[in-house]
């Protein structure tokens, strides 16, 4: 099948800049290839100097297979690559570089971890989980560099000055092990770009013509350097989706895109308006919500399939009654013949996911995150509330005690605990001439016994009122300014959990068989492509699935709690834009009505979805 009239205009177009806004399922992997194989056969341009930049390095290889299955193996030497491995053979050029100057993701988590342990930094952790911890200031240091932000001028919402001095610490130490990160490539080129205008015009001379894909989800360093680099005869090529900018995290913007025509007057724009991928139902759904952002280009999309099925909305009581609704259409799914590799349940957060990917290890049904979902009995709450309940049922482990004996605060000392099995005894023999410690070890003793026989609910209710583990955890997020909410999300969902257990040890067992599920799910899940998808909203982009779920889709989940200005709304608005747009055939968008014992309003772009203007 030959391209339609949209996407001919864009593989002729001539020279000089020109934006393709490409839609959902439009084709752009088809006109960009097809394009550069037009420059080479058509315009008779140099293969060498013609320069495609994608994201990933899959999708890099995907546009070079394609390009060269249309040129029939004739092997033109055209450059395909992503931003960083560009600029980095650029660097490479200019400075003698080798893959040995790169500092690796590993040793760049590494290098925070040993930062984060220095005194003088002043760190105190907000999550329980150090690797998420990690990569979360990884993200934060990126973004500072993406922008081109002088550190100095930069402020942490979460982490204050505690941030400068890591970005500092972490700067000084990258330097003296002669590295650089990957965000340090994008920096040191537009630097040597401008300090050494004969460097800049031969690489001018090399890539005459540049097509970027995805360029909705440039940093403004990235463009900076690409302007340059395209300058001066201005062949240059963008193809994106507005729309589907969400990756602000990383420096991305959409207002690069929205203002290319500014920086280029002479730009041609061209829509492609055609979308390959979804039903008419699904694509008009999708315009219907994106519609509500006023920082776009305006766009008529239709599709080349038919009607198909309506978007179904279902309300859900919670997310459990959430999950055992995706279970019997996932089950109608495969009667119909839709392998569960081709099925995707999406959602916000990591976070959202925990009750649906229980319930299918439960019901035995095969799936695969793209992102790790951390399981919530490693978290510290649950850590704490298994230990509680396991010193009530009589075991008096060491490290047990060291759990729980300061939460709340007891001034316990780990002194007092010196063998492996501990008991009560021992401690009061250590603090004998203390009475004051004597009765706290004494209401320690007897909060357990209390605990005896007790539903694990109701003994989770105890040490929350009684013991005053509540209490405690609002001094622990004060302590490390973290969010209470939070906290007390995840206490609240283990508590509910625990309701569907009559005693504390089923409880305990349940526990177990879950945390080696999940594990061993984990464990089989490399190299397998047999299960039913599980990914957040931003790992969905670029793909495509026959039948999608979207859950949790209440205000508060998406958009985001923390969602507040009218640029952070919009995005949110992309986001779930473009998990409506992953469905080719079918799409179910459910919320919940409640949840942890609280009302939840359902999301308002289900409402625009549902009540177009």
């Amino acid at each position: 099948m030959g391209p339609n009239e949209a996407q001919e205009r864009a593989i002729k177009h001539g020279d000089g800049p020109c934006m393709v806004l490409a839609g959902p399922g439009s084709g752009k992997t088809y006109t960009i290839a097809r394009r550069t194989q037009y420059l080479i056969e058509h315009y008779k341009v140099r293969p060498e100097e013609i320069l495609v930049i994608t994201f990933t390095r899959a999708a890099s290889r995907e546009m070079k297979e394609r390009f060269q299955g249309y040129t029939k193996g004739k092997n033109y030497p055209v450059t395909f690559g992503t931003f960083h491995g560009v600029y980095f053979g650029i660097l490479k050029w200019a400075y003698r570089l080798t893959s040995d100057n790169i500092l690796t993701e590993e040793e760049k988590y590494q290098l925070i971890r040993q930062i984060l342990a220095i005194p003088e930094i002043g760190f105190e952790p907000e999550l329980s989980d150090e690797k998420e911890e990690i990569r979360d200031l990884i993200t934060e240091i990126g973004n500072v560099k993406n922008r081109g932000i002088s550190i100095e001028k930069y402020e942490s919402i979460r982490y204050g000055v505690v941030f400068t001095r890591i970005y500092k610490t972490y700067e000084k130490q990258r330097k003296l092990m002669r590295k650089i990160d990957f965000d340090d490539m994008l920096l040191l080129c537009y630097d040597l770009f401008r300090r050494r205008p004969d460097i800049l015009e031969q690489w001018q001379k090399r890539f005459r013509y540049i097509l970027i894909d995805e360029f909705q989800d440039v940093n403004r360093i990235q463009y900076e350097v690409v302007r340059m680099l395209a300058m001066p005869e201005n062949n240059l090529f963008v193809v994106g989706d507005d729309d589907q900018s969400i990756y602000h995290f990383r420096g991305a913007s959409p207002e690069i895109m929205l203002g290319f025509g500014e920086d280029y007057p002479e730009t041609e724009t061209i829509l492609l308006d055609v979308n390959y991928r979804s039903s008419r139902n699904i694509v008009n759904g999708a315009l219907r919500v994106i519609s509500n952002n006023s920082r776009r280009y305006k766009k008529k999309l239709v599709t080349s399939g038919d009607k198909g099925a309506c978007i179904h909305v279902q309300e859900v009581k919670d997310a459990k009654e959430e999950s055992k609704y995706l279970i019997d259409k996932i089950r109608e799914a495969e009667k119909e013949g839709i392998p569960h590799s081709d099925m995707a349940v999406l959602y916000r957060t990591a976070n959202d996911a925990r009750v649906m990917m229980e319930t299918l290890l439960e019901y035995q049904i095969p799936f695969q995150a793209k992102e790790s979902i951390q399981n919530i009995y490693d978290h510290f709450i649950a850590r704490n509330l298994i230990s509680y309940v396991r010193l009530a049922l009589g075991e008096r482990d060491r490290r047990l005690f060291l759990d729980v004996m300061n939460a709340p605060v007891r001034y316990i000392s780990r002194d007092s605990l010196e063998n492996a099995v501990v008991s009560f005894e021992d401690i009061r023999c250590f603090y004998m001439d203390k009475s004051w410690m004597l009765d706290r070890i004494d209401q320690f003793e007897w909060d357990l016994s209390m605990m005896e026989g007790q539903t694990p609910y109701a003994a989770i209710q105890y040490i929350r009122k009684h013991i005053g583990y509540d209490d405690y955890l609002k001094e622990y997020a004060r302590e490390r300014r973290i969010s209470e909410e939070d906290l007390f999300t995840v206490l609240t969902e283990i508590q509910e959990k625990a309701k569907d257990y009559s005693d504390m040890q089923e409880w305990l067992d349940y526990i177990e068989r879950y945390s080696a599920a999940l594990l061993g799910q984990k464990n089989r899940q490399s190299g397998r492509n047999d299960g039913v998808w599980l990914m957040t909203m931003h790992g969905a982009k670029g793909l495509e699935f026959d039948t999608v779920f979207m859950i949790q889709c209440n205000e508060g989940v998406i958009p985001y709690k923390k969602a507040k200005l009218d640029a952070e709304l919009e995005e949110e608005r992309r986001m779930f834009y473009v998990a409506m747009t992953r469905a080719k055939r079918k799409l179910i968008i459910s919320y919940a009505k409640m949840k942890n014992g609280k009302d939840l309003d359902p999301s308002r772009f289900v409402d625009e979805l549902l009540h177009s203007r």
